[in-house]
């Protein structure tokens, strides 16, 4: 298949999951932030992720969850298309963000990982200060017109991450000197500072102590007013506090996804059922 043929098929495809979708999520029928379809992620020739559909709601907590090697964390880095980095890494399907196609050739990957910001597994601060840390994205986006306009984007941006208490009389200092539970919650003020619509989260409490991971835990209650929050984690204790509606992955496929209650007591496939249980993963 020629790229005229392939970008023909994404439009065509794209254009079918609009009408499916109509902006609304199909099972919860509120608003819907990410409608995917048909997804297939391969790394070379192994296959990771199977013809994956799902929608992803506005406002409100999605949870991946499933065994270690099972797709959620590559379907996960779909959404912003940081497997575009990864040369052996094809993704097949129709990714809309409100209704946009973000594989389309004319939207650059940079300014949608401005609109779809990311946290990872193991808190990442540049080798800056803390306030640097911060104002790195929306300087180099042009979201400050002047050095006020930074400094307020600044410490909302630490606020909202419930940091800014913490920091305020050292913002000139290395943000590597802060606590591995404060890098973490920096590295989110550093995603929220870009005004993103979407965080993802790729298990962002998995390296730090039960206080620390008790705080980022709040704070994605908290920020879930204002953003749509994906966060993959392996800990069913945790989708089960932070999140509103759960996706379970196994073996690259999505087994099922609903209502993050219903998907821990009354799970309609055998295999999620398993797995929440404990026979497997």
């Amino acid at each position: 298949m020629n790229n005229g043929e392939q970008t023909d098929m994404r439009t065509t495809d794209a254009a079918q999951a609009r009408q499916e979708g109509g902006g609304a999520c199909s099972e919860t029928g509120g608003d819907c932030k990410f409608i995917t379809r048909n997804v297939n992620v391969f790394y070379g020739e192994k296959q990771a992720i199977f013809d994956v559909s799902l929608d992803i709601p506005d406002r409100a907590v999605m949870a991946l969850i499933g065994p270690s090697g099972c797709g959620k964390s590559t379907y996960l880095r779909c959404l912003n298309r940081m497997n575009d980095l990864i040369d052996i890494c094809r993704v097949e399907g129709t990714f809309l963000l409100d209704g946009e196609d973000i594989y389309n050739g004319d939207i650059d990957p940079v300014l949608l990982r401005a609109r779809v910001g990311m946290v990872f597994q193991k808190p990442n601060p540049f080798p800056k200060s803390i306030f640097e840390n911060v104002a790195y994205g929306p300087r180099i986006h042009g979201l400050a017109k002047d050095r006020t306009e930074l400094e307020e984007i600044v410490e909302t941006s630490l606020r909202k991450a419930a940091l800014w208490d913490e920091v305020k009389d050292r913002l000139h200092a290395p943000g590597t000197g802060l606590s591995g539970g404060q890098q973490q919650r920096l590295c989110i003020a550093r995603a929220i500072a870009t005004r993103p619509e979407v965080i993802l989260m790729d298990e962002p409490a998995s390296a730090l102590d039960p206080i620390a991971t008790a705080r980022i835990e709040e704070l994605i209650d908290e920020l879930k007013e204002n953003y749509c929050i994906v966060i993959v984690t392996h800990s069913m204790q945790q989708a089960a506090r932070v999140s509103d509606r759960t996706a379970f992955f196994h073996l690259g496929k999505l087994i099922e996804e609903g209502p993050t209650e219903q998907i821990f007591t009354a799970p309609k496939e055998q295999q999620t059922q398993d797995y929440i249980t404990g026979r497997y993963g």
